[in-house]
């Protein structure tokens, strides 16, 4: 995989322009993500991902903010792609054998 370097010390683009932390794998997203959903600070991201430094974390919040509405937007699309193939996946073994459990009790 081919990384073009940014303006961003420590972000990189890989070959689809998605932006990654240089020497890793976590996307800029990803860092994104935890800092909405779980409201962490970027101290708390680091504590939560010990391999990433602050300068590192601070890289990927900057592109996000200089890059919003095309990050937000990849995120809702990853977002709506999670879901469909949540939505179209077979059910997985062990739920059917739960509800086949639980509507035999219920019949007793």
């Amino acid at each position: 995989m081919a990384t073009m370097e940014t303006r961003y010390e420590h972000i990189v683009l890989d070959d689809g322009g998605v932006p990654h932390i240089a020497g890793t794998t976590t996307k800029v997203v990803e860092v994104v993500t935890d800092h909405r959903a779980y409201g962490w600070s970027p101290e708390e991201i680091v504590d939560q991902l010990p391999y990433l430094t602050m300068g590192q974390v601070y890289s990927a919040l900057a592109c996000y903010w200089d890059h919003k509405a095309e990050l937000d937007e990849d995120m809702a699309r990853r977002l709506a792609y999670a879901d469909e193939m949540r939505r179209n996946a077979p059910p997985h073994p062990l739920v059917e054998r739960l509800r086949a459990s639980s509507r035999a009790e219920s019949s007793i």
